[in-house]
């Protein structure tokens, strides 16, 4: 059989999905697919990174990349913590300043409407700007309409480094510094620097590493130019452990490359290799998956970087960043998301191998990111005598050859039945609502949150919960 890939499940996620009644009545009730959200958890998770910076001694704001996960109820949960968020589209600004967020806990970054612009400096977010024409944007508006300061923080790009692999099209090239300086100081008036960012695309350590040291030279550079900057955002990328047991990860990639070199027989769907392939007889390509098992991963990730030491000073980061009483600010989305919810659906029909289930690879959106682990499976009758694993694709409801939830064989402890529930669990962000869409007519999953009450569990859905919900005051 192909390896197993066990999610990784703890705390209140793995106590409410061994809630087996509960998880049928939302089913019953709101109809497959069914996303679920903990908003108790991300405030757990801000916490644990807010507590890794203090471990530097250093200020800063954590900010919820809100991409990561459309849900009203966390937002409104996040609105309970000294969070901040960060919106990368004029909708998302509007969703958090409706959930109450004040304008100075909110980052607005990403590529902007003019339209985004103009409600941020009205509203007085700070503004991670991308490129010096879009500071010369934001500056012309805030003249035009006589509004305050805004602040703003610029983020780079290009950083002279031979660990930097790819290129990003978000931020000022470090070439071309000397204009960003020109136009921060030639709009001083209108706009308030803050300090400088990065967004890679990447959770490589070095390149992580390249790019703070690169954010402090540059940080220098703006106080030569008499600029006054105070804080570095070093954006987000810290990474999730999706799995329960490194060696399964280490049995299903050895497994993967067995099959694709035809030493035994294939474990996905038509001889999908996952970005590998056979080129007589050799291996070639890379593996095109997330890293579903990290030994390092979240706040952990980020006490690595601050640990790591600077090649100009042979000092941590962390301690050059407080050196200068720098703020550090950062976007976790997934990390910030890890262990907060699970997309639940129902079984269809099980036929030769193939499991359909009442949603498709929009709604769960492992492939489309690479992340690979097992669903849960929760029954709705007793198992029969006898039954036993089983290895299953799984097809989703569209009208389509491509639309599978999985191109790999995945492990079940015993033959699915229709009307049994298979959960995917940790999948909040950017796996359960970030590509929906209602293809063919196909419903899109409704959203419910779930909190603790007493040894019960309450829910509701997700658009009618707000941090008071359910939650009776005492005293």
């Amino acid at each position: 059989m192909a390896p197993y890939l066990q999610p990784r499940v703890d705390g209140d996620l793995r106590s409410i999905l061994d809630s087996h009644d509960t998880l049928h009545r939302m089913l019953d009730t709101l109809g497959s697919p069914l996303n679920l959200v903990l908003p108790d958890r991300l405030a757990a998770n801000v916490r644990d990174f807010e507590t890794t910076l203090r471990a530097y001694d250093l200020g800063g704001t954590v900010y919820f990349a809100h991409k990561a996960n459309r849900s009203s109820a966390l937002v409104r949960a996040l609105a309970t913590t000294g969070a901040g968020i960060d919106v990368a589209s004029l909708g998302e600004l509007q969703h958090a300043l409706g959930a109450g967020i004040g304008p100075g806990r909110i980052m607005a970054t990403g590529p902007k409407s003019r339209e985004f612009l103009w409600l941020a400096a009205c509203t007085g977010v700070t503004v991670g700007a991308d490129s010096v024409p879009e500071l010369a944007e934001l500056a012309g508006i805030v003249a035009a309409h006589g509004l305050p300061r805004v602040r703003v923080m610029a983020r780079l790009s290009g950083f002279a480094s031979t660990v930097l692999s790819r290129a990003s099209r978000f931020g000022v090239p470090m070439k071309d510094l000397d204009l960003l300086w020109g136009v921060l100081e030639k709009h001083r008036e209108r706009l308030d620097f803050q300090g400088t960012a990065y967004h890679l695309d990447t959770n490589g350590l070095p390149e992580k590493a390249a790019a703070l040291e690169g954010c402090l030279e540059a940080m220098a550079g703006a106080q030569q130019c008499g600029l006054s900057p105070r804080a570095i955002d070093i954006g987000g990328g810290f990474g999730v452990n999706y799995l329960a047991d490194e060696r399964e990860w280490e049995a299903w990639t050895t497994a993967l490359t067995e099959a694709v070199l035809g030493q035994r027989p294939p474990i996905t769907w038509d001889g999908h290799g996952y970005g590998l392939r056979n080129e007589g007889g050799r291996l070639r390509g890379a593996l095109a998956v997330y890293p579903a098992y990290r030994a390092v991963a979240g706040p952990a990730y980020l006490d690595r970087l601050l640990a790591t030491a600077s090649t100009a000073h042979r000092r941590p980061l962390g301690a050059l960043v407080l050196d200068n009483l720098y703020d550090l600010h950062l976007e976790p989305g997934r990390a910030l998301l890890d262990q907060c919810g699970a997309v639940l659906t129902r079984v269809e029909e099980v036929r030769d191998g193939l499991v359909r289930v009442a949603a498709n690879s929009n709604d769960v959106a492992l492939e489309a990111h690479g992340v690979l682990m097992d669903p849960i499976l929760v029954p709705r009758g007793e198992p029969r005598p006898g039954d036993g694993p089983v290895e299953v694709f799984l097809a989703g409801n569209l009208c389509l050859e491509a639309d599978l939830i999985t191109r790999r064989r995945v492990l079940l402890p015993r033959p699915p039945r229709a009307g049994d529930l298979l959960v995917f669990a940790n999948t909040a962000g950017y796996l359960m609502d970030f590509s929906a869409g209602s293809a063919l007519m196909q419903p899109t999953a409704r959203t419910v949150a779930a909190w603790r009450h007493g040894g019960d569990w309450r829910w509701c859905l997700d658009e009618r919960y707000w941090p008071v919900t359910g939650r009776e005051e005492t005293g």
